[in-house]
């Protein structure tokens, strides 16, 4: 999500070989001359934040032009290699000073509400400011990114933890909405919120999937839903 302190960035997690997990900010991801995916290994030159404004042991603050794509890991493998640092709760990670989280959720159902007009132009103006910010790397193209284009719903999982307790979190997982923009024009609305419904509450499911979650940088004891992720060794179907 853009920031108005950093311009256009976001704030990726991942998780390093040896298990540990990381917060990487801020990343003009769109500005990138070495874009990454997910599912793939980087390497980065960092400093830890000022204790005064991020006090999360995770959280590293990346120097954009060090990042280095590795390769990614193997289909087989994905499963294997998270799978020991998922944890029952965020309760659970909150006892071990946690701030970043894998957790298997049960029950999910999926509420999808429209956004307000008000609430759509406030995120499309302020996507189309922080696209004309310049910093010193983006004075290097002298050119301006196009605007993102907000999605007009907000997706709402509803879930249970390993220990029973519920949970409501809107979801900051930006591939629900690159679904959402990409399969609209050729299925139409209708169908495409039909089918991450069925994605999402059905498929998902059944297959192995697993939400990582995040606390905010202000309140500890507040967790984000930042990301769902599939986790089985069969060949993933197509989003888009």
């Amino acid at each position: 999500m853009p920031g108005a302190k950093h311009g256009e960035t976001v704030c990726c997690a991942g998780v390093t070989r040896e298990g540990q997990w990381r917060r990487q900010y801020p990343i003009p991801f769109r500005r990138l001359k070495e874009k990454f995916d997910r599912w793939e290994w980087i390497e980065y030159k960092y400093k830890l934040p000022d204790p005064s404004q991020d006090k999360r042991t995770e959280s590293r603050r990346v120097q954009e032009n060090t990042i280095f794509p590795k390769g990614k890991i193997k289909e087989s493998e994905k499963s294997r290699f998270l799978e020991k640092v998922i944890v029952p709760s965020t309760r659970h990670a909150s006892e071990l000073g946690m701030s970043l989280a894998l957790v298997r959720p049960r029950n999910i159902k999926l509420k999808i509400i429209k956004k307000k007009p008000e609430e759509l132009k406030e995120e499309s103006d302020h996507y189309k400011e922080v696209g004309r910010q310049r910093g010193l790397f983006d004075s290097r193209d002298g050119q301006e990114l196009k605007s993102i284009t907000p999605c007009p719903y907000k997706f709402i999982f509803s879930w249970t933890d390993a220990e029973g307790k519920s949970h409501q979190n809107i979801s900051e997982d930006w591939e629900i909405p690159a679904m959402f923009h990409n399969l609209c024009p050729k299925y139409g609305e209708k169908e495409v919120l039909k089918t991450i419904r069925l994605r999402f509450e059905e498929e998902y499911p059944k297959r192995g999937v697993v939400f990582a979650m995040g606390t905010h940088s202000r309140w500890s004891d507040t967790w984000l839903l930042i990301g769902i992720i599939r986790l089985n060794e069969t060949e993933q179907d197509s989003l888009f």
